[in-house]
């Protein structure tokens, strides 16, 4: 088992990045290699990736949401295997510390290379990048899902 730990700082309140977060399915706009993302339930999100020509499905269930605060997950399904936190921490009234935590398991010998080459790190500090300027280019989250797991 892998694990990466990455942190970006957002020029916007906390729950405008933390209601952001929770709408899945405009991850494709702001995670490489994620094609789509599919909220079938409060808890139950189905992924379709495509990393370097490889395509992958699998099922995630967020195991703990707390609003303004985490959302945790871990996967339940598929050809996947991993499990994170992502956090918010306010540092003022429009500033954010948005931090990832993600246990993975590489699979075969390509992953497990790439892995020990820091593709994931690199991967997860492009994608919460994007998602930086995603939040502060829109100034606004697309939605948000209040409730808590």
């Amino acid at each position: 088992m892998s694990q990466v730990e990455e942190s970006v700082t957002v020029n916007v309140p906390v729950r405008t990045a933390y209601n952001q977060w929770t709408q899945f399915e405009t991850f494709p706009q702001f995670m490489e290699g994620v094609e789509r993302v599919e909220q079938r339930s409060d808890t139950l999100t189905h992924w379709t990736t495509n990393v370097n020509g490889v395509e992958r499905t699998f099922d995630a269930k967020i195991t703990e949401q707390i609003p303004d605060e985490r959302v945790a997950w871990t996967t339940v399904d598929g050809e996947a295997r991993q499990a994170g936190v992502v956090t918010f921490h306010r540092i003022d009234d429009t500033t954010t510390k948005v931090m990832l935590q993600m246990d993975f398991d590489p699979s075969g010998v390509a992953e497990t290379v790439g892995d020990k080459l820091g593709f994931v790190k690199r991967q997860v500090t492009g994608d919460l990048e994007r998602f930086r300027s995603f939040i502060e280019g829109r100034g606004s989250e697309t939605g948000a899902w209040r409730g808590g797991v």
